[in-house]
């Protein structure tokens, strides 16, 4: 042994010189540190020590930390058995490494050890040590390839492993007791409990994209700006709103005899969807249980190809919700249906396979064309469809930019919800992954190009293949290229973005200034589609950017999530979701809102009329209070009072400046609480609130004005129940 300490005695004196000529020719040890693989053996050119006579091979483990030159390794714990000038000499840059006896894992722990007649125990402590210090300071190594947790994948498996395979990454199919680096779940955020890494759902993402509640958070942005959402068609949500739907039918000045399409609010793939044309058709008992439905105007002059009607599915990506950024995928799916299309009337109202795009209906018609080619059959890239309207003169560039504003206009009008759900499922003193989301949208393009939201899948289907009968009672499972062509490189160009250790894809781009440009345009030329390129590598991003890169257009429209919080900074409790009578009262305090004409007992009642009309919606919940749709009524009725004069945007503007200012900062664990859907973004890519206009002071005179003002409760229709959603 004293032989072998002397070699490596000798061996560390080697080390010496070398980290001293490194010193004198200025080069930076690591950036030129070779860097190898778990599994590879090690290079002798990169290390500095060689196997002694008649001892085991010496191996090299990179180290995690600097070994400090108060003598303590990776772990924190004091070099043994090394004399005190060579553990100075270690802690030279480019010997930063530990010892290891190959083929052990153990840490050589030299003379001392051996001496005292523990040559076991201090292999097996150092051992312990060193699995520690491997746990607690693994960093990703260059060359390591991404993980991928895909045992919740369910259908959306197969285009999830061909992205996987493209990306040379690796897939854990059954899941793994250390963390991954991306969990690709199938449908709900809450498929199985995840401390770390990433995963593809947002948590009340399901829930929000509901038909009622869609409904309910466009109709909130329509009261604030009826222009800018008049892409949504006129809806009614029933049994709730009933009445209002038969009077307006039966005495409103509606013009002619309206087709209405009622849609479930749990349905999917076209489930329980059915067209009326008289109140007395609906059918909302199911046995003893009321059916809760959204009824919306039907687009009876629909752009039809080939006298077919179509729709758009087209893929969007919420990479991230503070900051908000926002992805749309170049390449989407166009859907058709199986019978020429004609105008509703009595007597084709039943024909679902003329009036409903669903492919899961139209599948079951005889008449459904499968085919390998883009350009025909019942299910057809949007880049041929694209084509073939530019070629009869249409403005593709105004078509594309009137969808990229209908997706960001969509997406500000949840995003509220959303941010309310996040802080209650993943609390910013808590650990939790980071979330990102591919949703469907549903668009239709009327006959006068003009784009028409349908519905927001939060699941859309992600399957690239379809069953065929090949004999009675025996299936096939079919590729279907379309769908292959388009979904995986919608997946595959995701896990790109999301890459954690790609920083110049993952990287937060800056807002461009000067609200008045136009709308940039996706271009419908060669970079269209996302086909290979020819030297083998990955083909340019199919998701292209457009918010933030669009902020200034559309930051006017982020009011209600300016509601949202205010909202989440009086919960105070973590994972609450409603407000409580005492958490109601402080707002109400500390934004000095109420006078002799709304006292605090006028307070109180106000909490519990408008609590009382929504708490069916707790129906499904143990947890009492306000929510956040109940508040933002409330903050309407409020905005009332204090400025019956002005119109309603122009009130709840007021009303915002005036709690902002009277409020003031958010401490920093406020701060902390209102940035937690940022919890893995890194501290300088974190943007200015919101990209939200600052508080403008209030005159004196509009205080004074304010405060002798009064007007009615402004009603809003009560919420529905929450259930789950499947794959649509």
């Amino acid at each position: 042994m004293s032989d072998h300490y002397g070699d490596v005695k000798g061996q560390l004196g080697q080390m010496k010189s070398l980290g001293e000529d490194a010193e004198k020719e200025e080069v930076d040890p690591e950036e030129n540190m070779p860097v190898s693989s778990p599994s590879a053996s090690p290079d002798p050119a990169s290390c500095c020590i060689t196997a002694a006579p008649g001892t085991d091979a010496l191996s090299t483990n990179i180290c995690k930390q600097k070994v400090k030159r108060s003598g303590r390794n990776p772990c924190g714990k004091p070099l043994q058995g090394f004399p005190a000038h060579a553990v100075k000499n270690i802690s030279s840059p480019i010997c930063e490494r530990t010892l290891l006896i190959k083929g052990t894992g153990k840490i050589l722990q030299g003379k001392s050890a051996e001496s005292n007649g523990n040559y076991a125990a201090a292999h097996e402590s150092s051992n312990t040590r060193e699995t520690r210090c491997e746990d607690e300071f693994k960093l990703p190594m260059k060359g390591r390839p991404v993980t991928v947790d895909t045992s919740k994948a369910k259908t959306s498996l197969g285009a999830v492993k061909l992205s996987i395979k493209e990306l040379q990454w690796k897939e854990f199919h059954t899941g793994r007791r250390p963390a991954c680096d991306i969990y690709w779940h199938g449908v709900n955020f809450h498929d199985s409990y995840i401390m770390s890494g990433q995963v593809n759902k947002f948590p009340g993402m399901v829930e929000m994209l509901r038909k009622i509640n869609l409904s309910r958070a466009v109709r909130t942005m329509q009261e604030l700006f009826p222009e800018e959402y008049d892409f949504y068609p006129r809806s009614w949500i029933l049994p709730e709103e009933y009445e209002q739907f038969t009077t307006e039918v039966r005495e409103g000045d509606i013009v002619g005899s309206p087709t209405y399409i009622v849609k479930p609010d749990g349905g999917s793939q076209g489930d329980g969807i059915y067209l009326i044309r008289d109140p007395c058709d609906l059918k909302l008992v199911v046995g003893t249980q009321v059916k809760q439905v959204v009824v919306q105007e039907y687009i009876d002059k629909p752009l039809l190809i080939d006298k077919l009607k179509f729709d758009i599915r087209l893929y969007v990506l919420i990479k991230s919700m503070q900051p908000l950024e926002i992805y749309i995928a170049k390449e989407g799916l166009t859907r058709f249906c199986t019978e020429p299309y004609q105008e509703p009337s009595q007597k084709n109202l039943n024909r679902v396979f003329m009036h409903l795009t669903n492919y899961s209906l139209n599948v079951q018609n005889g008449n459904y064309v499968h085919s390998d080619n883009q350009n025909t059959g019942s299910k057809r890239t949007l880049s041929s469809v694209l084509y073939r309207l530019s070629a009869k003169g249409v403005d593709i560039k105004r078509v594309w930019s009137d969808i990229i504003a209908l997706v960001i206009k969509s997406v500000i009008a949840v995003l509220p919800d959303l941010k309310v759900h996040y802080q209650a499922n993943i609390p910013p003193t808590k650990p939790g992954p980071t979330c990102f989301q591919i949703l469907g949208f549903d668009i239709l393009l009327m006959k006068n190009l003009k784009p028409v939201l349908l519905e927001v899948n939060s699941n859309p289907s992600m399957r690239i293949g379809h069953e065929k009968e090949v004999s009675p009672g025996v299936f096939e499972y079919i590729r279907s290229p379309v769908d292959e062509q388009v979904k995986v490189g919608v997946i595959r160009d995701t896990l790109r973005l999301m890459d954690p250790f790609n920083k110049k894809l993952t990287a937060t781009p800056q807002p461009r200034g000067g609200g008045s440009d136009p709308v940039e345009l996706i271009p419908v030329d060669g970079d269209f589609q996302c086909s290979p390129d020819d030297t083998g590598n990955l083909p340019p991003l199919c998701l292209k950017q457009v918010y933030p890169k669009y902020t200034k257009q559309f930051c006017h429209l982020r009011l209600v999530e300016r509601i949202a919080t205010l909202f989440i900074r009086f919960l105070r409790v973590k994972g609450n979701l409603r407000l409580g009578p005492t958490a109601f009262r402080n707002f109400i305090r500390t934004c000095k809102l109420s006078n002799s004409n709304f006292t605090m007992a006028s307070v109180d009642i106000l909490y519990i009329d408008i609590t009382r009309r929504w708490s069916f919606a707790l129906a499904d919940s143990r947890e009492a209070g306000m929510g956040l749709q109940a508040f933002v009524e409330v903050f309407f009725n409020l905005a009332g009072r204090r400025f019956k004069s002005l119109a309603l945007r122009e009130r709840v503007v007021s009303l915002l400046n005036l709690c902002e200012s009277r409020l003031g900062p958010q401490s920093d664990a406020e701060e902390r609480r209102s940035l937690s859907c940022s919890r893995a973004l890194p501290r300088g890519s974190r943007t200015p609130a919101l990209y939200l206009p600052r508080p403008r002071p209030i005159s004196a005179a509009v205080h004074r004005r304010a405060t002798s003002q009064d007007c009615r409760p402004h009603q809003r229709p009560k919420p529905c129940t929450l259930r789950a959603n499947v794959e649509n």
